[in-house]
């Protein structure tokens, strides 16, 4: 397996909607492989495929050694990997917790999101599913789809803190936030603004 190099903020890839998967070949399946390595390699708990610089929309998820789902759920979450996922439906009921991101280095906020989903995808072996999932599960899997459809979890924040983070997005983005793991090497110069930080949700 390959340790692939995660793209950081603000990458053109990471802003673009996910390709669909039409089959599954021998060069997916290796390349799911290597995703879920790279995945372990960084400490992650969730990786989306354009965070590796492919726009198809694939995404892996390993919650299985997170002690807090362990004491939530009577069996241990396996690890799984989502192919064309699609959330169906949201509770009306939200909750607010912290989250991180491979490719926010050391970046991490609140964010509210919707505490249970339900979400179609395929398996790789284009197998249909529908799952409803709640707590980190349900978050991991908001996380990365919308990663998949080009949007950070930062968006959901107000504002005011969305401002205070500028400078944080900023180092991120001229490669000045050291890592233990492959970052995909930025450009040496960067002029533009950040204009992510100025799109409403």
């Amino acid at each position: 397996m390959k340790i692939l190099p995660v793209y950081t903020f603000d990458h053109p890839i990471l802003k673009q909607k996910a390709t669909p998967v039409e089959n599954i070949t021998t060069e997916i399946e290796k390349f799911v492989e290597n995703m879920m390595a790279t995945m372990h390699n960084a400490d992650g708990i969730g990786l989306a495929a354009n965070q590796v610089g492919d726009s198809r929309a694939i995404a892996t998820i390993d919650i299985s050694d997170i002690e807090e789902e362990k004491t939530k759920s009577p069996y241990k979450i396996p690890p799984l990997i989502l192919i064309n996922p699609v959330v169906l439906a949201f509770s009306d009921e939200t909750i607010e917790l912290e989250e991180g991101c491979l490719s926010l280095p050391k970046f991490r906020d609140t964010v509210t999101r919707p505490e249970k989903i339900q979400v179609r995808f395929y398996d790789v072996n284009m197998h249909e599913h529908t799952m409803e999932a709640e707590g980190l599960l349900a978050r991991v899997m908001q996380h990365e789809i919308d990663h998949l459809n080009g949007k950070y979890f930062f968006e959901y924040l107000n504002p005011i803190r969305r401002a205070m983070a500028h400078s944080k997005l900023k180092r991120i983005q001229l490669g000045h936030v050291p890592t233990d793991y492959p970052l995909y090497e930025p450009q040496k110069s960067i002029k533009k603004p950040l204009k992510a930080l100025a799109r409403k949700k």
